[in-house]
């Protein structure tokens, strides 16, 4: 069954993605992102060219002809499902092929709007029996 963390009060959302496809590729897993637009796909890939600050997280968008050997991928459906191991979702709706993989993580951010979004996609894992990790950025301190 995929394991699904959920991360609360996730500011600056993009920022935090990329913590997280770093953490997950530190530990040798392969990450796909999914956008929800055009737009956070290209501030996404832009942001992850100076993360970290010091070093590099190689990543290209799911169609490039690299995308088999990078381990962070961005994608703005799920129409190409390049591997299982990962799926970082920033879109406000819950991925279909979230069961595929071997992980979930669902990013929240602190506006009203995507809270109320990742409630419902909370629900949704809740209603259909997942167990659900949460991690409220704010209280960690992460």
């Amino acid at each position: 069954m995929t394991r699904i963390d959920f991360y609360s009060n996730a500011e600056p959302k993009l920022q935090v993605a990329c913590q997280l496809a770093a953490k997950a590729v530190q530990q040798s897993l392969r990450v796909l992102i999914l956008a929800p637009d055009e737009s956070s796909a290209r501030a996404i890939d832009k942001l992850l060219w100076t993360f970290p600050a010091t070093g590099f997280l190689p990543h290209c968008m799911v169609h490039d002809r690299l995308a088999p050997e990078t381990p962070v991928l961005i994608a703005r459906d799920c129409e190409v499902l390049p591997h299982d191991q990962v799926l970082l979702n920033l879109a406000p709706d819950s991925p279909v092929p979230f069961t595929r993989f071997q992980r979930l993580i669902e990013l929240v951010g602190s506006d009203d709007a995507d809270k109320q979004a990742g409630r419902s996609r909370f629900r949704f894992y809740r209603d259909r029996g997942y167990e659900i990790h949460h991690h409220d950025l704010r209280k960690s301190g992460s």
